[in-house]
């Protein structure tokens, strides 16, 4: 039997799901993971691409991540379960670390992130060197693209309701003792190439947030606003790191220009429509 089933939503993804697959299963012993990709709403080659990889490959013509994820949570067979993102990175051992995780008892794993920076601009570098020193960014599952669970967590997510942060809600699903960030587990992240994309982004998230605050209710309702940042996160990165500054000045600038942008879908209750970041796919 698999030691873990990896189940990939993937929606046009043709062009980054081979990098993810390699990486994935280039250390892996035959038969050792169950790999589970849903290409849902696809007009690329996404399946065909993960088929040549060797993996099982479930189609949908519905272009939605949540109807992905529950079509591969059917065809999967094996705990723990390994939820991940397409356009993300993560090996063969980052996935065996975060299993034995979960079978040391905790509900819930992500890894470590791993940002790729190097080559995109100022202010985006600028925005994630505040935002990943965020209490909540640090402690959170959320935003890693990489998210296990045992089959008791496996439960619990799947009785929250359906939102289009999946994994914010998932990661607020479970108190600190329950979750574990794996020191020894990384997944690498393709943060926005442009500032116009990283905006993009932003907006997805405070739509997300506000959405949540709406239609989860109880315990996640609670969290997702314990988790925002507020005033005296960032005066405490400040005094910490003063040299901070003027990434301070953008990350605040990003912030409420964002919550600005916001402001119609979630007038709307526009809680569908995906702003997707394409310059990180390329």
């Amino acid at each position: 039997m698999p030691s873990a089933s990896v189940v990939i939503p993937a929606h046009n993804e043709g062009r980054v799901i081979g990098r993810l697959l390699e990486s994935l299963l280039r250390q892996a012993e035959p038969g050792e993971f169950d790999v589970v990709v849903v290409a849902n709403g696809c007009d690329d080659d996404t399946a065909e691409v993960a088929r040549d990889h060797g993996v099982r490959v479930v189609e949908t013509p519905v272009p939605s991540k949540r109807e992905a994820l529950r079509l591969g949570d059917e065809a999967a067979t094996s705990f723990p379960r390994v939820y991940v993102d397409a356009d993300v990175q993560v090996g063969t051992a980052d996935v065996r670390a975060l299993r034995d995780a979960l079978t040391a008892g905790m509900l819930a794993a992500a890894p470590e992130r791993a940002l790729v920076l190097r080559d995109r601009p100022w202010p985006v570098r600028a925005y994630y060197a505040v935002w990943t020193r965020l209490p909540a960014v640090r402690e959170g599952l959320f935003g890693r693209g990489v998210i296990a669970v045992s089959e008791a967590g496996n439960r619990r997510i799947m009785e929250l309701p359906p939102v289009m942060g999946d994994d914010l809600a998932a990661s607020l699903a479970f108190g600190p003792a329950e979750r574990r960030v794996v020191a020894t587990a990384s997944a690498v992240i393709h943060p926005p190439r442009t500032f116009a994309d990283l905006m993009r982004r932003r907006v997805r998230a405070v739509t997300v947030v506000a959405e949540m605050g709406q239609v989860a209710g109880g315990e996640v309702t609670t969290a997702a606003q314990e988790a925002r940042t507020g005033p005296r996160d960032l005066l405490a990165i400040a005094r910490r790191t003063p040299w901070l500054a003027p990434h301070l000045a953008v990350f605040l600038a990003v912030t409420l220009v964002a919550r600005a942008r916001a402001r119609k879908a979630v007038r709307a209750k526009d809680y569908t429509t995906w702003l997707r970041d394409e310059s990180s796919r390329t």
